[in-house]
């Protein structure tokens, strides 16, 4: 998993899909962070193998190696496992009661669970 400063930075890549360094420094609001601090986190996100670079000239391309999707789904899947039993259901019941969510807002939510029950048959 990500820092929550690892995350921000890695918000900021996914938005730009690839960016050189001086371009993810631009992306961040004032006071921007040291190009050393920026250097150092996408460092460490490419050890996590999150994010990788091509070189072009003098300069690094960085990119990331994972989808938005698929690190939120994991990052949620943890939650479901470590803070509902492992329970989707549990999580769906939580979400439901403690969020302010109005009638068309869990329409929608239906016709989502719907949609994925017929795709079951």
């Amino acid at each position: 998993m990500l820092s929550k400063a690892e995350e921000e930075l890695m918000n900021y890549l996914w938005e730009q899909k690839k960016a050189f360094l001086k371009d993810l420094i631009e992306a961040y609001p004032e006071p921007k962070p040291a190009v050393t601090t920026v250097s150092t986190l996408l460092k460490r996100m490419q050890d996590k193998r999150f994010v990788d670079y091509k070189t072009e000239g003098k300069a690094r391309l960085y990119f990331p190696l994972v989808s938005k999707e698929s690190y939120f789904g994991q990052h949620l899947q943890g939650l479901i496992k470590n803070f509902f039993n492992d329970s989707p259901a549990q999580f769906a019941s939580f979400f439901a009661k403690q969020t302010p969510l109005t009638e068309a807002q869990l329409e929608e939510l239906k016709s989502l669970i719907d949609d994925q029950l017929n795709q079951k048959k």
